[in-house]
């Protein structure tokens, strides 16, 4: 096994100094320096607003999804501790991979804050809730110019609509940490392809996902009331909007789901 390889500092948008003086004072391994970025990003604090579970206790310890993403860090990193020493033990230890495995730890602690940065609120359930969403109303969006009007399926391409229509938590993790969130360049949060590769649960294209049977989660109406026309320029917002809308409706189903459990 090339640990050397696996456990790759490499950063699509270069490696982070954050000041020369400091970095040859004090050495910080780049996988620390994932470690901070995540905890200090906005789209790792944001998990504080998606829930996790809904216990309906009386106390006032509310669980979320940041809350979870923590107790996940701790215990991956206590198992990586424990496996770190047990490669150590081995009789066919190779003393020559010790640099490389020290940082199994702190990988490991920086997988488990990452693992439900993806997921929307109502975890699997409101993954299904998004593709059956745009299974249904996607073509109800149209791009209207001097010529004619367009759905807007008919101008994005098939592997565009299938990424909506087979939405996935992990995908959508990836797009986060490598594109959605904007820090020092075009990579996102430019983590290392060590944190980065203990994402990738699954991996395919959603074009190569089959289709699923649709749920019984199709009971509720998540229609658009009416067709919507767009100019060209207000496409992007569209489509931002289809969040808002989302929101709404997940707002009405939490509502829903209290009363039925009460």
């Amino acid at each position: 096994m090339n640990w050397g390889q696996l456990i790759s500092d490499y950063r699509l948008g270069g490696k982070i100094v954050i000041e020369h003086f400091t970095e040859n004072a004090y050495k910080t391994s780049q996988f620390e320096k994932d470690h901070k970025r995540i905890i200090s990003s906005a789209s790792f604090r944001r998990l504080q607003d998606k829930t996790q579970v809904f216990p309906l206790d009386e106390s006032d310890f509310v669980r979320t999804r940041l809350t979870h993403s923590f107790e996940t860090a701790a215990i991956a990193k206590t198992l990586g501790v424990m496996a770190l020493s047990d490669l150590k033990n081995r009789e066919d230890w190779n003393s020559d991979n010790e640099d490389a495995i020290e940082s199994i730890p702190d990988i490991l602690m920086c997988a488990g804050l990452l693992h439900d940065i993806g997921n929307p609120p109502f975890g699997h359930f409101g993954e299904e809730i998004i593709k059956i969403w745009f299974q249904k109303n996607l073509k109800e969006y149209f791009i209207e110019n001097s010529n004619a009007e367009k759905p807007i399926t008919k101008i994005l391409k098939s592997e565009h609509i299938l990424d909506l229509q087979n939405f996935d938590g992990n995908a959508q993790a990836l797009r986060i940490l490598t594109k959605l969130h904007s820090q020092d360049n075009e990579y996102g949060m430019n983590l290392t392809a060590a944190i980065l590769n203990t994402l990738i649960k699954y991996p395919c294209s959603s074009m190569e996902i089959k289709k699923q049977t649709i749920s019984r989660i199709r009971k509720w109406d998540i229609s658009m009331p009416k067709k919507l026309y767009l100019m060209p320029s207000q496409a992007k917002r569209a489509l931002e909007k289809l969040g808002i809308r989302l929101l709404i409706f997940w707002k009405r189903l939490t509502t829903l789901l209290i009363k039925r459990q009460i």
